[in-house]
């Protein structure tokens, strides 16, 4: 694919499927140790797959990490698209590596769907596939997304249209 910017890897998310992508500041990506304690206590999910809390990084790993960044591309679908929205994000982050962004890293949105049922006793059956969420993570997704000029509020049932978000670190 050869070295491309970071603006061709935002047109790229878009054709990927991204409703909306943003180039942002990575240190705009805002961590916090409640939003593990939300997934524990109020997600389904939780312990259910090796991408979920326990198993994925703790904030502080997280905000870690993030420290290692500049820039980052915030991807954007709304609706059911929360499997499109992590799929996006691992495809952007293997074109970006491609192009030379070798440090590229990606998170997509809520639990992962690629297996019936997680081998949470061995190994990730998807790794080339399976990243965690931003909020598995412990990344307040609110503030993030609100900080880079998105909008997004808390649904008040679940028949709402949700808002799903993904992030791939860039460097």
């Amino acid at each position: 694919m050869g070295k491309n910017s970071l603006e061709d890897l935002k047109k790229r998310a878009r054709q990927l499927g991204a409703k909306e992508a943003k180039i942002i500041d990575a240190k705009t990506v805002k961590t916090a140790a409640w939003v593990r304690y939300k997934c524990q206590f109020g997600c389904d999910g939780f312990g259910g797959c090796l991408t979920c809390p326990p198993y994925s990084p703790p904030p502080e790993q997280t905000q870690k990490i993030l420290d290692c960044y500049k820039k980052a591309i915030l991807i954007y679908n709304p609706g059911s698209a929360k499997k499109s929205i992590s799929n996006v994000a691992v495809s952007l982050e293997k074109e970006a590596f491609f192009a030379g962004f070798y440090k590229t890293l990606a998170m997509g949105a809520g639990p992962c769907m690629l297996c019936k049922g997680c081998n949470i006793k061995g190994e990730c059956r998807h790794r080339e596939k399976a990243r965690p969420s931003m909020e598995a993570c412990g990344i307040d997704v609110f503030a993030t997304v609100r900080k880079n000029g998105f909008q997004i509020e808390t649904l008040d049932s679940y028949g709402c249209q949700a808002n799903y978000f993904g992030l791939v670190l860039v460097e």
